[in-house]
């Protein structure tokens, strides 16, 4: 680089530098790994655009830089990620919150606000990750009693941090648990899930960024992808009061076979799909008769 770099440049170059690496999203990344390098907001940078950038925050950048280009996720690197105008703590031991999973929130928020029990609706989160659903839920429906599970210990390690820092912790419970087995005989109004649901065959095609720094355990769900929402659906069956839904995240390849699995279970009844912004399957709902 020249001696003389301002933030402006700096970002300039920076995003065609990524974009030849394959980012997707190379602006937004240039802006996120500078004001992380800067210790400012992103929003700080526009009104910066002239200023000079020292040795010492071009040095930081640049390393910054090089590991996003070798792949490193961003959130990984700056250690956070926005979710529903939240932000979460993240590290390689959680799935990074992605947009798509916000539909997943705003489902479960109208299933809790149609409710018309005067009582505080209990509700489990199954794979709970850095606790992005759990804590959005519990920021946005203050009576709700939110139970978190995740099968990893380290998760529930920064989910938990995550509810503390949000200032939810006093209203959900962290269990370490494959699905719902740590919860007994106890019984939910709502249990929401982002579960594992890419197969075998998905798993080589991830992009770099996801495939090699996010937790396997978090994305692999089974030969066809599907195996984990089978468990899922069997113990939901089992843990909802009557009436009470399952609501959970899906890749848009595997409406058809998720509405035959639940089509075929005499335990679901108002199975439906919710569709995103594209147009594309997002989340399904399922009731307990």
């Amino acid at each position: 680089m020249a001696d003389e770099w301002t933030i402006g440049r700096l970002l300039e170059w920076t995003t065609g530098y990524l974009q030849e690496h394959g980012s997707e999203n190379p602006r937004l990344e240039a802006e996120v790994l500078l004001a992380h390098a800067r210790s400012c907001q992103r929003i700080e940078l526009y009104t910066t655009f002239g200023e000079l950038a020292d040795e010492k925050l071009r040095r930081e950048f640049r390393e910054l830089v090089r590991r996003r280009a070798e792949g490193v996720p961003v959130a990984h690197l700056v250690g956070h990620r926005e979710f529903f105008s939240l932000d979460f703590r993240v590290t390689p031991d959680v799935l990074i919150p992605r947009p798509e999973t916000e539909f997943l929130v705003l489902a479960a928020l109208d299933q809790l606000k149609a409710r018309d029990d005067a009582q505080p609706a209990s509700l489990a989160d199954v794979g709970t990750g850095s606790g992005n659903i759990a804590i959005s839920l519990a920021r946005h429906a203050p009576r709700v009693r939110v139970t978190a599970l995740d099968i990893s210990p380290a998760a529930i390690g920064v989910a938990t941090d995550n509810a503390n820092r949000l200032g939810v912790s006093d209203r959900i419970e962290f269990l370490v648990s494959d699905l719902l087995a740590a919860v007994g005989q106890r019984r939910f109004d709502l249990i929401v899930s982002n579960p594992p649901y890419i197969s075998r065959a998905e798993m080589q095609d991830l992009p770099r960024d996801v495939r090699a720094y996010e937790p396997e355990l978090a994305l692999f769900g089974g030969e066809t992808g599907i195996e984990t929402i089978e468990r899922l659906a069997t113990q939901a069956a089992e843990r909802l009061s009557p009436g009470g839904s399952l609501l959970f995240e899906i890749s848009p390849m595997l409406q058809q076979p998720v509405e035959r699995l639940l089509a075929q279970a005499p335990a679901w009844t108002d199975v439906r799909i919710v569709k995103d912004l594209a147009g594309l399957a997002r989340v399904v709902h399922a009731k307990r008769p």
